[in-house]
């Protein structure tokens, strides 16, 4: 256990930094827990960090500590709407990384104007839980693949970088592909949880601006919305203008934004 006191500002008595296990520390202020960190490795390697304190001096003191025995780079993911947490990353040195918004997506095909969208000719769609898992498997290699020799794996969200093993595939019962003869062309990932997640759209470099991902999407939500979802959700990067034009071309609407930040 490795205990740290700080002073603490303007509440009362000093806030104790405790590391109460690997990756976790709390605050507390007279015996009382008022706040916790916690740091994770993602599956691409890089370390996030969140705080939850209940005052401006147990998060700074949090900070202060973590950072402290943590290595750099160090990542956090914030609601762009909570200012005060913004707020609280900043003064520990952090900056903005990337920008996501939150789209959510309708599933009626009456409204997304997806109801007689059909893949191209020669191109069949295998539902989830269908697919080939060689074939996925392969499909998902080359357009990460395509991704790294472009724009980059560190353009990506931290889900969908390549895991260090080289296996980008968790579940393959998720993912509905478009399919050509002889190999996949597309693939997209919907995790039907609470509130249906699209994870995922992508189609091969060569393959692309043929409807595939359109096609894709037609079936995803005309699946969703016939298992009486009447809706879905997603995040698209703020740069990513093609990615945005293709949900709000189905009627998605932005939500709201989070932030990735760096230090």
């Amino acid at each position: 256990m490795n205990t740290k006191p700080f002073a603490s500002g303007p509440s009362a008595g000093a806030v104790m930094i405790t590391r109460v296990a690997d990756g976790q520390w709390h605050a507390l202020d007279d015996d009382l827990v008022v706040g916790r960190g916690h740091a994770q490795h993602r599956p691409d390697g890089r370390l996030f960090v969140s705080i939850d304190a209940w005052h401006d001096a147990a998060f700074d003191r949090l900070a202060e500590a973590m950072l402290a025995d943590l290595p750099a780079p160090l990542h956090t993911v914030v609601d762009e709407a909570d200012i005060e947490l913004t707020a609280g990353w900043r003064r520990a040195g952090f900056t903005i990384r990337r920008r996501e918004w939150e789209y959510t997506v309708p599933t009626d095909p009456r409204v997304t104007g997806l109801d007689e969208v059909l893949p191209p000719p020669g191109v069949t769609i295998v539902p989830a839980g269908q697919a080939d898992e060689g074939l996925l498997r392969a499909v998902d290699r080359a357009i990460r693949d395509e991704v790294e020799a472009t724009v980059g794996w560190q353009s990506m969200p931290a889900e969908v970088i390549a895991r260090p093993a080289g296996d980008t595939i968790v579940d393959p019962s998720k993912y509905a592909v478009a399919a050509a003869p002889d190999r996949y062309l597309g693939l997209i990932r919907v995790v039907p949880v609470h509130r249906p997640r699209i994870g995922l759209v992508a189609v091969r470099a060569g393959e692309q601006r043929r409807g595939i991902a359109r096609a894709l999407l037609a079936h995803a939500l005309g699946t969703l919305h016939r298992s009486g979802s009447a809706a879905a959700w997603t995040e698209v990067h703020e740069s990513n203008r093609a990615a945005s034009a293709l949900f709000e071309g189905i009627g998605a609407r932005p939500m709201s934004s989070n932030l990735e930040l760096v230090r």
